[in-house]
């Protein structure tokens, strides 16, 4: 496509204003000079319109349109010349901008902004046509690589637009590139996927990894900080209006999984330290937690576990005493990367199941602090004592053959506390997942305890949430684990009157 910028337009449009109907000597003298450059400037602006007429032609499909008169003695159909000339239109113009700019040094001097933005504007018509896909994605891109690269503003909020309703189907680097451009675009994204886990449970909480993936925001933010910046921020604002639901707890932590799977993934040349995706928290807490327990030996890990609660419980007395606004933000930001960093708090869980008395102190305070990071009221000391007890019953509600009343009805009525229920959930279903009972009395254990359809959905959750885990570290799992989490999933999978999490 010719190129043209605003300058030269702006410069013949004075020209021709100055020239007007004057037939003075000098008028005609400068005509003359110029008449060449005027005519190249002119030959390039009809290029340019006859490809920009050239593509909404193409798409349209009106009797009498330019392919209608086209293919009337061709003895093709207009659907078949429609596709077959617009995607070579469209390749012609996806292979010029990939050749403007190659990402070499010296390629930003062959671009050209009013090429590109001509491009651009042109392809606005068309971003809900699938053909067009290439020469769109070919646009974000470029505009990426080329620091002279200049889109139309139009173009880009079209774009967005189509995306987010899913009229635009484009390649990874394309959407990570409109992410880049477009922050509504990226906030919409992040939104959407949680939508997407609060408004269908059942089907997010089987296969959240994917809907994740999909989303392409793990990848977006591995290339790119301040994606990973933005997201985060989103969730983290959303946490703190709804910090008990546990589906916005399982997307964090699988978000963030996913985040360090595609980070770890670059190059080294290619990846920003984690520092930089996480600038206030400190070293000596930040690599304990991102540090995944697969990297860990098995036999280290309550060790590990009983580091991250010193540092932990350090920032967390120092608020308790102080009541410093900045220490307070401070053993949130923890309490935060505590949640994105799940795995390790579902590790805390699954080792309390086969724990020794003198061994569970620190596992306790870990799981209480992850469902309780406040102590107003003294809640968290309070859920303290909450959480030692129902490691008692539930540890004996496992271990009787058979399971014994009192300790059935001591653990419902502490899913009955809304206070308590995700706590105690938590530490429930990791003992139906690892301990080596029978499945089949596990499954009579879990349909005399969880019976509201409220706990059977967060049950849900919870249970996809060690899933993911399991799967995501790379843990060598016993047949028995697998296919008892499996039984385990598809028991709760049945229908539910309530979706409230």
């Amino acid at each position: 496509m010719a190129a043209f910028c605003e300058t030269e337009v702006q410069f013949w449009m004075t020209k021709a204003v100055s020239w007007g109907e004057n037939t003075s000597q000098s008028t005609l003298l400068d005509t003359s000079r110029h008449l060449n450059g005027l005519r190249s400037f002119l030959q390039q602006l009809l290029e340019g319109l006859q490809q920009m007429n050239l593509l909404c032609h193409l798409i349209s499909e009106e009797e009498g349109s330019a392919a209608h008169a086209t293919v009337k003695h061709a003895g093709i159909s207009p659907e078949r010349y429609h596709m077959d000339a617009l995607e070579k239109v469209v390749s012609l113009m996806t292979e010029e901008v990939i050749k403007s700019c190659d990402g070499s040094p010296n390629s930003s001097a062959r671009c050209s902004n009013g090429n590109i933005r001509t491009m651009s504007t042109a392809c606005i018509p068309l971003v809900t046509c699938g053909q067009a896909a290439p020469l769109i994605g070919a646009l974000l891109k470029h505009s990426i690589i080329c620091a002279r690269s200049c889109v139309d503003e139009e173009f880009i909020e079209e774009v967005s637009k189509a995306s987010l309703s899913k009229r635009l189907v484009m390649e990874e680097e394309a959407v990570v590139a409109l992410y880049c451009h477009n922050p509504t675009c990226l906030e919409g994204a992040a939104l959407s996927l949680l939508k997407s886990v609060l408004s269908d449970p059942k089907t997010m909480s089987q296969s959240l990894d994917k809907y994740v993936n999909e989303s392409l925001l793990p990848q977006a933010s591995a290339l790119h900080c301040h994606i990973f910046l933005t997201v985060n921020e989103i969730y983290r604002n959303v946490l703190m209006e709804i910090d008990e639901n546990i589906a916005v707890r399982a997307l964090i932590q699988v978000y963030t999984n996913c985040f360090l799977q595609r980070l770890t993934a670059l190059q080294p040349q290619d990846r920003l330290p984690l520092s930089a995706f996480f600038p206030t928290l400190p070293p000596s807490l930040l690599c304990p937690l991102l540090t995944a327990p697969s990297e860990v030996p098995r036999t280290a890990w309550l060790d590990h576990l009983s580091w991250i609660r010193r540092s932990l419980q350090h920032m967390v007395e120092s608020e308790d005493e102080d009541g410093d606004a900045r220490i307070y933000h401070a053993v949130f930001d923890a309490w935060f990367l505590l949640v994105q960093c799940g795995f390790w708090v579902d590790t805390a869980a699954e080792l309390l199941v086969l724990a020794e008395s003198e061994n569970f102190e620190a596992l306790v305070w870990l799981l209480t602090f992850f469902h309780h990071p406040t102590n107003r009221g003294h809640q968290r000391s309070q859920q303290t004592v909450v959480a030692k007890e129902a490691w008692v019953h539930i540890r004996m509600l496992f271990h009787a053959r058979p399971p014994l009343p009192r300790h059935l009805c001591t653990v419902k009525d502490l899913l009955s506390s809304s206070l308590s229920r995700n706590l105690v959930l938590h530490m429930f279903l990791n003992f139906a997942v690892f301990s080596r009972g029978p499945v089949s009395i596990t499954k009579e254990i879990m349909d005399k305890v969880l019976i509201d359809a409220g706990v059977k959905q967060r049950a849900l959750w919870i249970l996809s949430a060690i899933d993911c885990r399991l799967n995501r570290t790379a843990v060598l799992l016993e047949d028995r684990v697998q296919s008892r989490l499996k039984t385990l999933q598809e028991t709760l999978l049945a229908p539910c009157d309530e979706t409230l999490l």
